[in-house]
Parts: structure tokens; C-alpha cells; sequence
């Protein structure tokens, strides 16, 4: 069978935008010989819509949206991801699922079986499960159709036993000629590599071939990286769709060798996967560029340090958004180091940023001035350290609503995973850009992209971090070494180790119960911090829900 694959970037709740997407896809598809056109999960209404399902008004007009897009759908038929209710008297209101459509009707509706309610995931809360997949006949071809997680059940992946029923053995059974697989699956690094795991793991059980067509794109925290794939009966992956772009490919699903065709002309048996740090950067520019296009954003603003952090969310800004969009700004206090200074500034002009100067000194001093009476008593400490940070935060966001422009944050995952960071100053913006990205992450980042010239200037690459709050300050004065910081981190929150398991991996007690403690204090500037790009299996956000008020040390 030639199968269309449509891999494209759709919107949440742009029922208009996405059926222009659909339809245009759908035609360049059918123009290149397609006898079925694939497409993602939720791609009529986008994925997650997430409690836009609970507003009265928004299921029947995705319904009405998909009645719109079957007129267009000819004789070659089309699989859409949609929503549908739940016309029961019990259970779920809605469910997930893949329409068939074909000569300006929806001829029949195959629905979801497994809701996965863990990390991001909550579609327990909106769907109800179908007991069983569905089969469809088409050209001959008895073809399986599953929907996203209902792939998601190999123990040899290391997937958890979260299901009872498992939708491919089930399909296996009933010898299907091909099965579809529509997806929204959001990326994290190294997931490209299992789910091509899991598709050719299931071609095999099957005996058939297996078409997997994954969403692109960001749509708030997540990320949807496509590299849709087609494999033969043996697992064999003979088509590979493009990374992190919207792809349109033509595939014979008969064939035994690579052959296809494609729309934009992408090579589509030579996309590599999970390449890092280049798939870090490329997921960090796609999440950047929607997050701020989709939101009604054109331009950025970046407040430059002269460190490697807002450095690297700089390069990703001015990628995402064209140099032209980005503002740079300067905000040196009385303390900040003349190369600090200098080292922003030839950043800017290595990016052809537009780039700003705003002295903070007098402002700080404004500020200790006004509360010297209440502050006489009182040592000096973190409280005026804290002062230029926020009064930093208080001019960018006056430049971000004077120009309507984006802030971006600049703090990654490591600072923010201990309090490393000033609530209501470094933390002000929109987005959270490198929140996600350890900060050995972020040299790694960094020196790939200055891989073939100097983008980032040395000095801010060799030189010791410091948020230069005080004079003299180092990070490494308050907390461990990156590389063991960024470790115990992420055995204490991507891999769930108790503290005795992490000194039983080697670290120091006093290193582990110091962490610890920062990571379980700082729940409260997390909660109030801007929402950041999810990279990793477990980022900070809503797949990590812990409560502020807790005592437990474990």
C-alpha cells in the first residue's frame, strides 16, 4: 500500500489553522500517489487541549471542524486524529480518537485504549478506554489501527506493567496486513531510539508492517520532535521522516528496501536520532519558536550577562526568532566585572543582536537608601545580593511590556533544581528556555555550537561561573562541582534515588543531604517560575507534582 504520512505542527484549539493543515496536506499527499493519508493524534484540535475538552462549547466545534475537513476527503481515505463524546450514560465524556474518512464522510471511528496518566500525560481525566483496537479494510489491506500509547507496552523497553490489556498482542491475533499507529508522543533526549525500539518490536510480533506518524512542533512546555517511521515486516525501518520539522512522505509499505518519496525532499533513510547536543538544540529552537509564534510573539528579550547561560539562550533566540528579534540587554551593577561587560557585548555582535545598556547601580542604591532605616540593625546578606537580581527583573519586564516582547529566563536546570536563582528576579519572564538543561548540559550546548567558529566568546565559555551578585563570587562557593551537582540531581529527580541510595552510589552524606534539602526548599520558586521546555524524561512542571508544604526527607 502506498501510505501518506502527514507529519505536521498543529495548534491547540486553532480548529481553522489546523484544518488548513490537514487539507493542504491531505492533497499534496493524494497528488503524490497516496491510497491512505495518516495523520496525528488530536491533529483536528491539537495535543494536549487539556481542559479546553471541559468548556461546553469546544468538543462540538472540533466536531464541527472535522465535518468541514471530511468534505474536502475524496476517495482516497484519510485517518485524523480527533476528539469525539461519549454518548453513554457512563464513563469518560470523551474519547480519543482516529476518524476514517473517506468520500465526504467519516465512515467509521477507531478509539483509543490506553489513557497514560503519568509525567505530562492526565487522559484519564478527559477519555474513556476502548476495550479492543480497531480494524479497518482498505484497498484490500487489513489494517490495524492504535493510537499513541497503545504501542507503549514492551517490559523489554523498561516500560513499566501500567496496562492489563495490551493492544498489539491483541492485533496480533487477528493477523492484520498493516498497522497505524497516530502519535503526539513529546520528545525527550534518547526517545527517538525507543520508540523505534517499540515500533520494530511490534512489526515483529505482528508480522506485518507498522507505520507510526508522530506530531511536530511545541505547544507550551512540550516539545513533538516527528521522525514518523515505517518498518517492514522484520522490523526493518524502511522510511524515517524528518526531526523536528514538518514532513509530507509517500511510502510503499510493501517495499523491502528504503524507497519513498518525499514532499520537501528530506532524507528520509539518513535522519539521525537522538544526536546530542545537536537534538538538545534543535528540540530548544522548535519549543522556543512556537512557544513565542503561537503565543503572538515576534520579538525577544535576553538580559545578557557575560555568562554562558543567557549566552546559549541567546544563540537559541536569535535561531528561533532571526537576529533581528532579539534584543540584548545589559544590566551591570556596581560589582560587575568589566570582562562580564565585554563579553556580552561581543556576543551581541557575533549574533547581529540589537543590544542595550542599562546601569543599575544608582537604582540599587536607590533601594538600600529606602530601606537602611529598617535594614541598620542587620548584617548584610542574601537580602541586598538579592536587591540587583530583582531590580534587573523589574527593567526587563518594563522593556518586555513597552515592546511586547518575550522575555526569556536564563536560569537552567541545575540552578533552578537547588534555589540557585532569585524569585521575582533572574526567574521574571515568559518562558523558561534552558530550565530543563543541566548546566554541564549547557557547555557541552555550548561548544557545539561554537563547533566550526566562535559564536560564544571563549571567555565565557573557560571562565568560572558566577552569578556575580557579590564581589569575587563563585557558584562553587554554595554548591558542589557541576558535574556532581548535575549527577546527584539527576538521580534524585529523573531516577527517584532516596538519599541512602545516592550515598550508596558514592556521594558524600553531608553533599547529598545539603542538595536534598536546597531541591525540596526551592519547590516554592518552582511553582512560581515561568514555564520551561521539557528536554529530559522528568522535567520540572506538570509531570513532576510535589506539594510545597511537606516534611518528608526521604
Amino acid at each position: 500500500m502506498r501510505l501518506g504520512l502527514a507529519q505536521i505542527n498543529t495548534t491547540v484549539g486553532d480548529l481553522a489553522g489546523n484544518r488548513r493543515l490537514i487539507l493542504d496536506a491531505y492533497a499534496t499527499l493524494v497528488a503524490m500517489g497516496a491510497e491512505l493519508v495518516v495523520f496525528p493524534e488530536l491533529a483536528v484540535c491539537g495535543y494536549p487541549p487539556r481542559d479546553l475538552l471541559f468548556k461546553p462549547q469546544f468538543v462540538p466545534e472540533v466536531e464541527a471542524s472535522l465535518a468541514e475537513i471530511v468534505t474536502a476527503i475524496g476517495d482516497v481515505p484519510a485517518l485524523i486524529g480527533t476528539v469525539t463524546p461519549n454518548r453513554a450514560p457512563n464513563g469518560r465524556r470523551f474519547f480519543n480518537a482516529a476518524a476514517l474518512c473517506r468520500a465526504g464522510r467519516v465512515e467509521s471511528y477507531a478509539y483509543k485504549c490506553l489513557l497514560p496518566t503519568y509525567d505530562v500525560f492526565d487522559e484519564d481525566r478527559y477519555f474513556e478506554p476502548a476495550t479492543e483496537p480497531t480494524i479497518i479494510e482498505i484497498a484490500g489491506q487489513k489494517i490495524g489501527v492504535t493510537i499513541c500509547e497503545d504501542i507503549w507496552t514492551n517490559p523489554a523497553l523498561g516500560a513499566a506493567a501500567r496496562y492489563q490489556f495490551d493492544p498489539v498482542k491483541w492485533l496480533a491475533a487477528k493477523k492484520p496486513t498493516l498497522m497505524v499507529n497516530l502519535s503526539a508522543s513529546p520528545w525527550h533526549h534518547g526517545k527517538g531510539e525507543l520508540r523505534r525500539a517499540l515500533v520494530t518490536d511490534a512489526a515483529k510480533l505482528l508480522g506485518c508492517p507498522v507505520a507510526y506518524v508522530n506530531a511536530i512542533g511545541g505547544n507550551d512546555e512540550l516539545v513533538f520532535d516527528g521522525r514518523s517511521l515505517v518498518t517492514d515486516p522484520q522490523g526493518n525501518v524502511i522510511a524515517r521522516l524528518a526531526a523536528f520539522t514538518e514532513d509530507l512522505h509517500v511510502v510503499e509499505t510493501n517495499a523491502a528496501l528504503p524507497s519513498a518519496e518525499s514532499a520537501l525532499g528530506s532524507p528520509h533513510s539518513a535522519v539521525p536520532v537522538d544526536t546530542d547536543p545537536a537534538d538538545i538544540y534543535a528540540a530548544l529552537v522548535l519549543g522556543l519558536r512556537d512557544y513565542a509564534h503561537k503565543s503572538g510573539f515576534k520579538t525577544a528579550l535576553v538580559a545578557l550577562s557575560g555568562g554562558i547561560d543567557s549566552a546559549v539562550v541567546a544563540v537559541l533566540a536569535a535561531e528561533a526568532l532571526g537576529a533581528a528579534n532579539v534584543i540584548g540587554v545589559s544590566l551591570p551593577s556596581a560589582i560587575s566585572s568589566p570582562h562580564s561587560r565585554d563579553d556580552a557585548r561581543a556576543l551581541a555582535v557575533n549574533l547581529g543582536l540589537r543590544f542595550e545598556t542599562v546601569r543599575i547601580a544608582e537604582v540599587v542604591g536607590e533601594c538600600d537608601k529606602a530601606l537602611w532605616h529598617l535594614f541598620a540593625a542587620h548584617p548584610r546578606d542574601v537580602t541586598e545580593e538579592n536587591l540587583q537580581a530583582r531590580v534587573r527583573g523589574v527593567l526587563m519586564m518594563a522593556l518586555s511590556n513597552k515592546f511586547g516582547a518575550l522575555l526569556l529566563t536564563t536560569g537552567n536546570k541545575s540552578e533552578v533544581a537547588v534555589g540557585y536563582c532569585t524569585l521575582y528576579g533572574d526567574m521574571c519572564g515568559g518562558l523558561a528556555v534552558i530550565s530543563d538543561v543541566f548546566k554541564t548540559q549547557i557547555y557541552a550546548l555550548a561548544r557545539w555550537i561554537n563547533r566550526t567558529k566562535e559564536i560564544i566568546p571563549a571567555n565565557t565559555i573557560t571562565k568560572p561561573p558566577s552569578a556575580e551578585l557579590r564581589p569575587g563570587q563563585l557558584d562553587q562557593d554554595s554548591l558542589p562541582p557541576y558535574d556532581m551537582l548535575d549527577a546527584l540531581l539527576k538521580g534524585y529527580i529523573e531516577d527517584s534515588l532516596s538519599r541512602p541510595d545516592l550515598i550508596a552510589a558514592g556521594f558524600a552524606e553531608s553533599v547529598v543531604n545539603d542538595v536534598v534539602r536546597k531541591v525540596n526548599l526551592s519547590e516554592y520558586k518552582r511553582k512560581q517560575s515561568a514555564p520551561g521546555l521539557k528536554i529530559t524524561p522528568l522535567a520540572f512542571g506538570v509531570g513532576r507534582r510535589m506539594p510545597l508544604v511537606q516534611k518528608y526527607a526521604g
